[in-house]
């Protein structure tokens, strides 16, 4: 802790009695631009100050030295002034100071050793030192913050893969149903590619037949024969439409599990920069598909969209906003129920609502459920962070979240987002 020590000024205490005159004879000799105020003390103790700009005002006032140079010091001096022990830390002499002068720049103060007289310090010199000590301090705090938004960068990120990690056994299982069909149509078009080879084996050896005119009737009638069973094999095993239609099944089965991957790409990328003109309602319908899983065995999931125009927002983080609400939503639901997202745009702004009819959160948890590691789940299942993080989503795009809750009835969470872009950018980026 830094002391007043070397802000103080030792010098020759004037007698409460002595005149002007006296401080007079300090101007003729030079010696008061070294001093910045002149206590006047009685048996060491301070018992006023002249200030320099007062003794200023006296000796440039006209004929100033004549009328007050015989007058005593006491009735030009102020008898409150301040007075500060070395021992007191910078920051506690500051406050002193700071809460009591009344001319920052040319007063000064008195400084106490052991309730003696010990100097006088420059109040420039202790803003100046406290100055020095603020940028110090400044700067520390401009370097924490820093890190903090790193932390907290990576915070956002490690629960975005806490919540993706929660999905891979569902989204897994999600693949494996378009797959499953995929494979299955991909067998029978095996089979059916192994039945047409033998029907142009059979083609090509009636062809060879009637190329060579060395077979006889009997032969080619027998060829003939072999060829139009295997042909009405294969009409009857795989029709034209049935082939169409199990080659559009293949296709739609490598859609489906491509548009979950693509999702799965989006949600989990590292890119929190990324800004772009986006549909609210596509947004809600990736992280749907990514909770899908989870949903379908809790709930039933009605969609109330709107007409939405584009908004300009990081999609990977709404994605993020809108699986925690809606698995928050599927997990407060005890056996089955419904959950309802509505979509709609008002005025300068798109709202989201997410209700369902869950167990509902009681009052006393109500103010709590977006502060940091608040959570109501058991241990080792759920951090307390997922709340806490959509809030500052929404915050950072400028928007607003609101929740209204009836235990034993369900909840219900209201998102409004600009359409005009009013987010934080140094936040989003």
């Amino acid at each position: 802790m830094e002391h007043l020590t070397n802000l103080s000024m030792s010098i020759e205490p004037l007698s409460p009695m002595a005149s002007v005159s006296a401080i007079n004879d300090l101007f003729l000799e030079e010696r008061f631009e070294r001093l910045l105020s002149l206590p006047v003390v009685a048996n060491g103790r301070p018992i006023g100050v002249i200030s320099r700009s007062k003794m200023q005002r006296i000796m440039a006032t006209r004929f100033g030295r004549e009328i007050n140079g015989n007058k005593p010091i006491h009735s030009f001096m102020n008898p409150l002034p301040l007075v500060i022990s070395v021992d007191q830390s910078v920051e506690t002499a500051c406050n002193y100071v700071t809460s009591n002068i009344s001319y920052p720049i040319t007063e000064d103060f008195i400084l106490l050793k052991d309730d003696a007289y010990h100097g006088v310090g420059s109040v420039i010199d202790l803003l100046r030192s406290m100055e020095t000590r603020l940028m110090a301090q400044n700067q520390s705090l401009v370097s924490m913050l820093s890190a903090l938004k790193a932390s907290q960068a990576q915070l956002v990120q490690s629960e975005k893969m806490a919540s993706l990690g929660q999905m891979v056994a569902g989204v897994a299982h999600e693949i494996n149903t378009p797959l499953g069909y995929v494979r299955n149509n991909f067998e029978i078009s095996r089979d059916a590619c192994t039945q047409m080879r033998v029907l142009i084996d059979a083609y090509d050896e009636l062809l060879g037949m009637l190329q060579s005119g060395a077979a006889d009737e009997q032969a080619l009638g027998t060829q003939f024969s072999l060829v139009q069973d295997q042909r009405e094999t294969i009409d009857a095993m795989f029709s034209r439409d049935e082939m169409d239609g199990l080659f559009g099944d293949t296709f739609y089965g490598i859609d489906q599990i491509s548009e979950i991957v693509l999702n799965l790409k989006n949600f989990s990328r590292l890119d929190q920069a990324h800004v772009d003109q986006v549909d609210l309602n596509e947004c809600i319908n990736s992280a749907l598909l990514i909770a899908k899983n989870v949903i379908k065995h809790k709930a039933e999931v009605v969609r109330e969209f709107g007409d939405l125009p584009k908004i300009r927002c990081a999609p990977s983080q709404i994605n993020q906003v809108v699986l925690n609400l809606v698995t928050n939503a599927a997990q407060a639901i005890e056996t089955s129920g419904t959950i309802r997202i509505r979509t709609r745009a008002v005025g300068a702004f798109v709202y989201l609502v997410i209700t369902d009819d869950g167990r509902g959160i009681p009052p006393e948890n109500l103010e709590k459920i977006f502060d940091p590691f608040f959570t109501t789940k058991a241990i080792g299942e759920g951090t307390g962070l997922g709340l806490s993080i959509v809030i500052k989503i929404i915050k950072d795009h400028g928007g607003e979240i609101k929740v209204k809750s009836i235990p034993g009835k369900g909840t219900a969470f209201c998102i409004s987002l600009p359409i005009e872009a009013q987010e934080n950018k140094e936040s989003l980026q």
